[in-house]
């Protein structure tokens, strides 16, 4: 049996953009990759974040958010691990070391959301969206060079 990629995606808080981003890797990915997120100061989901992926039929409602910090310490590695903290806070964003690649996706925080619920689906929405697009290529490029169906 050949070794499935695993994916660690990270950002502060583990409450919107990583949690984005584990979703639709997994979604496009199916099961040939391990996906999983986390942050440096776990927080609670953010709400606009789980209404946003439930228009895509993906329901994280009671998931908890992860500590980097506890899978490093679980000796957990990761073969790509993906920080997606905006340019403003890459310099807290997480350092965890990835076996082949690591990456940079900045996107903008959702937490700076203000405004009544539709403001804040409408602030949310496209980095919702580049998150799966970008996710959907990323699983692309890389189920693509393992050679796994």
């Amino acid at each position: 049996m050949s070794h499935k990629p695993r994916v660690l995606a990270i950002c502060i808080h583990n409450s919107a953009r990583s949690q984005m981003t584990e979703e639709y890797i997994r979604l496009a990915a199916g099961d040939r990759l391990e996906v999983t997120s986390a942050g440096i100061e776990p927080g609670s989901l953010n709400p606009t974040v789980v209404e946003l992926l439930k228009e895509d039929g993906i329901d994280i409602a009671g998931k908890q958010t992860r500590s980097v910090y506890d899978l490093h310490e679980a000796g957990e590695r990761f073969d790509y691990v993906i920080a997606v903290c905006d340019k403003e806070a890459a310099e807290r964003c997480p350092i965890f070391p990835a076996e082949q690649r690591r990456l940079h996706w900045p996107f903008p925080d959702p937490s700076q959301a203000t405004g009544s619920t539709e403001e804040k689906l409408a602030f949310v929405r496209p980095i919702r969206d580049e998150i799966r697009e970008k996710a959907q290529a990323f699983v692309e490029e890389v189920v693509g060079r393992t050679g796994q169906p």
